[in-house]
C-alpha cells in the first residue's frame, strides 16, 4: 500500500474535524453571539453597534434561504478549512523563506515543508478554541484566514521585494476585508507594516501600487466609517470602554494566560519554542517581523485581560502562530522527540473530544454547581417559538428581556416579534426596535441561568407582571434549565421613541 504524503494526511485530519464540527453544528441551538451575528444577516446595514458587518453579510444568503442552524453553520466550517489551508500554505512559504535567505545549519536543519505543514494544521486540530470558531461564525472566525492571506502577502513581499497592481490590489482587498470583520484587524495591519519597514530601503512608499492599496482598503471599509459618522461614532466608543474593561486586576491576567494555554494547547506553544531556539537566531529583521503576527494582537490583548478579556480575542494570532509551530514541531519530530509530541497531540484531542462529549450531553446541572454554561445552548428554541406564541395571544406589544446577552436567542427564535432590552445600557437591539413605549404591555422572558427579579415597583418598571407559566429544559432526563414566561403591564419608563 502506497504510504500517505504529509498533504494527504493533513487534509484527511481536517475532513474528520470537519465532519465532527458538522454534526455538532446540527445538533445544539445557537450561542448568544451566533444569535446575534444571524440578525446581523436580518436587519442589513453599513455596520453594527458593537461590530463591523461582514459578519452579517456574509451570512445574508443563507439566513434568507433557511433558518435551520446547521446549514446556517456551514458557513464557519468553510471558512475554517479554509483557515486550515492558509496555515498549511503560509507554513510551506515560511520554510521556502528560511531556506532562501540561509545557509549551512539552518537550512541542513530544516524538516521537509511538508511535514512543516502536516504538523501546524496538526496543531490548530489539536487545540480546542478553533473548534469553537468552526462551529459559530464570530467575527474572529473571519479575521483568522484574512490575516493568514495578508502572511502569504507579508512572505510574497519578502521573497520577491517587490509587488505588481495586482499584488497590491490583491492586499488592498485583504485589508478591507479584514477592517470590515473586526476592528482589531488593525493590529494585523500594523504587523503588515512592519514587513514593509524591514526593509532597509522603502521602494513602497512611492509606488503608485501602494496608494491604490491603501485607497482599495479605505474603499472597503468606508461602509464602517459612514454609520459610525451618522451615529455619533457609537461603535468606536463603545469598543474602546469595551476593551479597556473594568479595573485591572493581576489575577484577571494570570487566569487569561493560564485559559490561553488551556484552549489553544502546549503543542503550540512548545512548538513556537522550538522555532525561536532554532531558527530565529542569525536570520534577518524580516523573519521576526513576520512572528508580529501573533506577538502584536496577542501582547495587546494580555496587557488588556487585567480589565476582562474574552480568550477567542487571540485566535486569529494563533492561527498566525502555527505556521513557526509546525516547523518547530517538525523539527522535534525529525530528531526523535516522538513521544511527547505524541503525548501531547493525543491529550490534546482527548480533551477536544470531552469538551464535544459534554456539549452534547448537556453538561452538569444539580446544586453542586453553580452554573452549567452548556444549558445555555438548549431550550432557546422552544422558549422562543412559545413567547411568539403567548405574545399574540395575550395582545402583548413584544417581548423583554433583562439583559442584553438574553436578547439575541429570543430575538431570533421568536422573530418577527420585536424583543426589548430593559436596562439603561445602550444596544443594538435599541437601534433595531427602539425603546419600548410608555404604558406597553409586554412578554416577559425569565431565565433560570441568569435570573431577575421581575421590574416593578420604582424606577423605570411596570405596574404589575402577572406570571403565566414556566418551561422547563431537560435533556437525557436532567433539566438543564427553566423559562418563567409573565405578563407586564403598563410600562412607567421613559419613552424615547417619542
Amino acid at each position: 500500500m502506497r504510504q500517505q504524503s504529509p498533504s494527504s494526511w493533513a487534509a484527511i485530519c481536517v475532513c474528520i474535524a470537519a465532519l465532527v464540527h458538522f454534526a455538532l453544528g446540527f445538533a445544539i441551538e445557537f450561542s448568544v453571539d451566533e444569535a446575534h451575528y444571524v440578525l446581523y444577516a436580518q436587519h442589513l446595514a453599513w455596520s453594527y453597534f458593537d461590530h463591523p458587518p461582514l459578519v452579517g453579510w456574509i451570512q445574508w444568503p443563507l439566513v434568507t434561504l433557511t433558518s435551520c442552524e446547521g446549514i446556517i453553520r456551514l458557513l464557519p466550517e468553510l471558512l475554517w478549512i479554509l483557515s486550515c489551508y492558509l496555515v498549511y500554505q503560509v507554513t510551506l512559504e515560511v520554510h521556502h523563506f528560511i531556506q532562501g535567505r540561509n545557509t549551512g545549519y539552518l537550512t541542513s536543519a530544516l524538516p521537509s515543508a511538508n511535514t512543516c505543514g502536516l504538523m501546524a494544521v496538526l496543531a490548530i486540530i489539536a487545540a480546542p478554541m478553533p473548534h469553537v470558531l468552526a462551529i459559530g461564525l464570530l467575527p474572529d472566525t473571519l479575521l483568522a484566514p484574512l490575516s493568514l492571506g495578508l502572511m502569504l502577502v507579508a512572505l510574497r513581499w519578502l521573497i520577491k521585494d517587490h509587488f505588481s497592481i495586482a499584488d497590491w490590489l490583491v492586499t488592498g482587498v485583504l485589508l478591507g476585508l479584514a477592517g470590515l470583520s473586526k476592528y482589531t484587524a488593525a493590529f494585523t495591519a500594523i504587523a503588515l507594516l512592519l514587513i514593509f519597514l524591514s526593509n532597509p530601503r522603502k521602494p513602497w512608499i512611492n509606488k503608485l501600487g501602494f496608494w491604490i492599496a491603501v485607497v482599495v482598503a479605505l474603499i472597503l471599509i468606508s461602509p464602517v466609517l459612514y454609520w459610525n459618522w451618522i451615529n455619533d461614532w457609537i461603535s468606536f466608543k463603545y469598543q474602546m470602554a469595551h476593551g479597556a474593561g473594568s479595573v485591572w486586576l493581576w489575577r484577571r491576567l494570570g487566569a487569561y494566560l493560564g485559559i490561553q494555554v488551556l484552549v489553544f494547547g502546549p503543542l503550540m506553544i512548545l512548538g513556537a519554542y522550538l522555532f525561536v531556539k532554532h531558527f530565529i537566531h542569525g536570520t534577518k529583521l524580516s523573519l521576526l517581523a513576520l512572528l508580529g503576527f501573533f506577538v502584536i494582537p496577542f501582547v495587546v490583548f494580555i496587557s488588556l485581560s487585567g480589565g476582562g478579556g474574552l480568550p477567542h480575542w487571540t485566535s486569529p494570532a494563533w492561527f498566525c502562530l502555527a505556521p513557526f509551530a509546525g516547523i518547530g514541531l517538525a523539527k522535534a519530530w525529525s530528531t526523535q522527540h516522538h513521544h511527547l509530541i505524541r503525548i501531547l497531540f493525543i491529550t490534546q484531542i482527548a480533551i477536544c473530544c470531552m469538551g464535544f462529549t459534554y456539549v452534547l450531553s448537556g453538561g452538569i446541572s444539580s446544586a453542586a454547581f453553580k452554573s452549567n454554561p452548556i444549558a445555555d445552548l438548549y431550550g432557546w428554541k422552544l422558549a422562543g417559538q412559545r413567547a411568539a406564541e403567548l405574545t399574540q395571544a395575550s395582545k402583548a406589544n413584544g417581548i423583554a428581556v433583562q439583559n442584553w446577552t438574553l436578547g439575541s436567542r429570543a430575538a431570533w427564535y421568536a422573530q418577527p416579534i420585536p424583543v426589548f432590552v430593559l436596562d439603561a445600557r445602550k444596544d443594538q437591539f435599541d437601534l433595531w426596535f427602539g425603546q419600548l413605549p410608555r404604558g406597553a404591555n409586554i412578554l416577559l422572558i425569565n431565565w433560570s441561568g441568569m435570573s431577575f427579579a421581575p421590574p416593578v415597583g420604582s424606577g423605570p418598571a411596570f405596574e404589575r407582571c402577572e406570571p403565566l407559566e414556566t418551561l422547563e429544559i431537560e435533556r437525557f432526563g436532567q433539566i438543564l434549565s427553566k423559562f418563567d414566561f409573565s405578563l407586564c403591564r403598563n410600562w412607567q419608563g421613559p419613552n424615547l421613541t417619542e
